[in-house]
């Protein structure tokens, strides 16, 4: 019998995957690591980087803080058609509608524009 030439080939149709004779391991998860903080020895050396990143954290929160006042000023902003109250922006972002009129007001006073005094 003559084979198909556009078939395929006897050697293709012949190879198998090869059998497994073990289980692979399951990966097993990592160890949780906060920025390599715990494999520190020394204790000077890990108040200094620990440090480093708690002042790092502290300005990143407050300039997402700065972030989020200003964009719930311009949310308020009457002068949008689409304008949200107070309590919406409250529910929006998980705070007190007390707490929310204190951001929009810090908000609105991080968009004006500084006034430089000689």
């Amino acid at each position: 019998m003559a084979s198909d030439p556009g078939g395929p080939s006897a050697s293709a149709r012949r190879q198998r995957p090869a059998h497994l004779l073990f289980e692979p391991q399951a990966a097993e998860p990592e160890a949780e690591r906060f920025f390599d903080l715990e494999s520190i020895d020394d204790p000077a050396e890990l108040l200094r980087r620990s440090t480093e990143l708690a002042l790092a954290f502290r300005a990143a929160a407050e300039r997402a803080t700065d972030f989020q006042a200003v964009a719930a000023a311009q949310l308020a902003d009457p002068r949008r058609f689409d304008a949200l109250s107070d309590a919406e922006i409250a529910e929006r972002a998980d705070w007190t509608p007390d707490y929310a009129a204190k951001m929009i007001e810090y908000g609105r006073g991080l968009l004006q524009p500084r006034r430089h005094e000689d």
